[in-house]
């Protein structure tokens, strides 16, 4: 099998890679590159002291489930371009790639124009960090965390559309939460997601899964970048001193009717 992931540079992003490598025959990795370092240098979050301490419990979570950054593995063949430019590349600049069994995105820009086209009519599928159609847009993990619904964070396996997160729904995949460390959790919701999809892969069961529409009128957040402020991350990371990071209870809360075959871990 021949797989192509369009994705990022970040521990969990090269994780997949490594995961997806393992499981073809052929792998292609088209990685857009971030600061690995959020917080401390201006990126795609901002650089300040409180993002600093924020990003700081991201990576630590990070290094815990998925090691360090470092060198990707060699049975990637990866092209490694600027964050933003994937919208600029040629076809016959990809078109080594194009041709794979199946597709993969994570972590990867707005894909738009003529490669949007060509996932979509290749069944491409996309790994949204958010339980869709409850949580849309930006960091919505943190999110579910911020509004007092753990049970709400997880991930959604979906093929990809040409609207942002939009695209019919195949299953959710969900860390169970044990009241601990909430970076910790949103970042097991990574782990399982890539699991799950490894394994559907594998068997090649994700290929016959029924693609379901999402429902609008369920939407409880729609969040965009420029909403995840300084005073948003300090406020939660007052309530984390507090030991009130989250205040609804550990356990197994009643999930909401509608998840789609979901996977925990």
């Amino acid at each position: 099998m021949k797989i192509t992931v369009f994705t990022s540079n970040q521990a969990r992003h090269l994780a997949l890679v490594e995961r997806l490598c393992a499981i073809s025959d052929q792998c292609f990795a088209v990685m857009e590159c971030n600061t690995v370092y959020p917080g401390r240098r201006q990126d795609f979050f901002n650089k300040s002291p409180v993002m600093e301490r924020y990003f700081g419990h991201v990576i630590h979570a990070e290094q815990t489930l998925f090691g360090d950054v470092g060198f990707i593995t060699p049975e990637a063949r990866t092209m490694a371009i600027r964050m933003g430019d994937l919208n600029l590349l040629r076809q016959e600049d990809l078109a080594p790639c194009l041709d794979a069994d199946a597709f993969v995105v994570f972590g990867a820009s707005f894909i738009k124009g003529w490669l949007c086209d060509h996932l979509v009519e290749r069944g491409a599928f996309n790994i949204h960090m958010g339980l869709s159609p409850y949580y849309r847009g930006s960091s919505c993990n943190f999110w579910a965390m911020y509004d007092d619904r753990p049970h709400m964070v997880g991930a959604t396996i979906h093929r990809l559309s040409s609207g942002l997160d939009s695209g019919p729904m195949l299953f959710h995949a969900l860390p169970r939460y044990d009241g601990g460390d909430p970076f910790l959790y949103t970042m097991r919701a990574v782990v399982v997601a890539q699991d799950a999809l490894s394994a559907r892969i594998v068997d090649r069961s994700i290929f016959d899964l029924p693609a379901v529409p999402q429902d609008r009128s369920a939407q409880m957040r729609y969040s965009r970048n420029a909403e995840f402020t300084d005073e948003v991350a300090q406020a939660f990371l007052d309530r984390m001193d507090r030991g009130q990071a989250v205040t609804a209870p550990a356990g197994q809360p009643v999930y909401p009717a509608g998840l789609l075959s979901p996977v925990f871990g």
